[in-house]
């Protein structure tokens, strides 16, 4: 059979997407999301009683962007932004995104639309958003934005996901990195497995690897140049109904095996989503994570959204004097998730004030 002709990406994009990728999972740092939509931020505005209004999701904002600048980068590495906030300015007219280049984090963009229902499926999605993403990628990129996100959910039920919502959404991030690639932008891959439901922890590493499986055929039926990507996965849990919690040496086993029978090992690193597990325990899994005794050929951190951001909210409470106090959650839940994707987090060891509470949002969207 001859060989495909397609052109390669010439060796100084590989390059540009190689380093970007790297320096997103350097040792000890990891990612601080804060892509949520109008929506989801107004949800947890509600939550310590602020209006949903774009200055207070901009003081917010701010409040994330300005904190200590020469501590923070030393445990984030990059932000992913939502799109409103990538325009947005600090009370001194700072751009956003200077503010996070003066901290040495890369500043990264949700890309995605939205879920989507998948018709001819049980309740089951796809993301919506490739249309235009190639023109948008182009435009993100020359406003400061280094790397993308993309999400596709799937759900464990006793009948899904079916084959045809795995391969529709592994070709669809598969789609999305390529584009996202093409306009020198390193595509964070994220097919989460939501945590509802009853199923044990086999059944969600039998999914997992089932899923993966079918998003790095796609990645490599599409050229996808897998130097230049992330992975963003959900941890192997048992469904939040289980009557039996797994521990955190369970996750790591059932998490690192999945990983290490589907995702190659040219994958620079691994960035967890929390998937709504309280702050302590998305530490104290991403430690279980990286002390499980196996040759882990990628970097295991963390891209966490609620399980940074729940303590500083709660500090803050929409007042100018707490902002301190909030800022001050932040570094410290960065602080305890940069010891455990070195397998260094000790349990406990970090206090904040929302550590134990559930984060846990059935059917969680963006």
């Amino acid at each position: 059979m001859v060989a495909e002709k397609y052109n390669k990406l010439e060796p100084e994009l590989k390059k540009e997407l190689r380093t970007i990728a790297q320096q997103i999972v350097t040792p000890g740092r990891g990612i601080l999301a804060a892509d949520e939509s109008t929506t989801t931020i107004g949800k947890r505005l509600q939550d310590i009683n602020v209006e949903n209004t774009e200055e207070n999701r901009r003081a917010y904002r701010q409040l994330l962007f300005t904190t200590a600048k020469d501590v923070i980068g030393q445990h984030i590495s990059g932000v992913i932004l939502f799109h409103e906030t990538l325009y947005q300015k600090a009370d001194d007219n700072t751009p956003f995104v200077e503010l996070l280049k003066q901290r040495n984090i890369i500043p990264g963009i949700k890309v995605d639309k939205g879920v989507v229902p998948l018709f001819g499926t049980n309740n089951e999605c796809t993301t919506q958003g490739l249309d235009d993403l190639q023109t948008r990628c182009i435009q993100y990129k020359k406003d400061g934005c280094h790397f993308a996100k993309w999400r596709c959910v799937l759900k464990i039920t006793k009948d899904t996901p079916s084959k045809l919502a795995i391969m529709e959404n592994a070709n669809v991030l598969a789609r999305y990195a390529s584009i996202c690639q093409s306009a020198r932008i390193v595509p964070i891959v994220e097919p989460e497995i939501l945590p509802d439901g009853d199923h044990d922890l086999a059944r969600c590493q039998q999914v997992t690897e089932e899923v993966l499986a079918a998003v790095y055929k796609a990645l490599s039926d599409h050229h996808v140049y897998l130097e230049g990507t992330l992975l963003k996965p959900n941890m192997v849990t048992p469904g939040q109904s289980y009557p039996t919690r797994a521990t955190p040496q369970e996750i790591g086993a059932a998490t690192v095996t999945a990983l290490l029978r589907t995702v190659p090992p040219a994958v620079p690193g691994i960035t967890f989503l929390s998937g709504g597990q309280s702050e302590e325990e998305a530490s104290i899994n991403l430690d279980a994570i990286n002390k499980y005794p196996a040759k882990k050929p990628w970097a295991l951190t963390f891209s966490y959204g609620r399980a940074l951001q729940a303590s500083v909210l709660r500090a803050w409470q929409g007042k100018i004097d707490k902002v301190a106090a909030g800022q001050e959650e932040l570094l410290k839940r960065a602080k305890a998730n940069a010891a455990a994707c070195q397998g260094k987090y000790i349990a406990g060891s970090i206090s904040s004030k929302a550590a134990d509470i559930s984060l846990y949002v059935k059917a969680h969207a963006y």
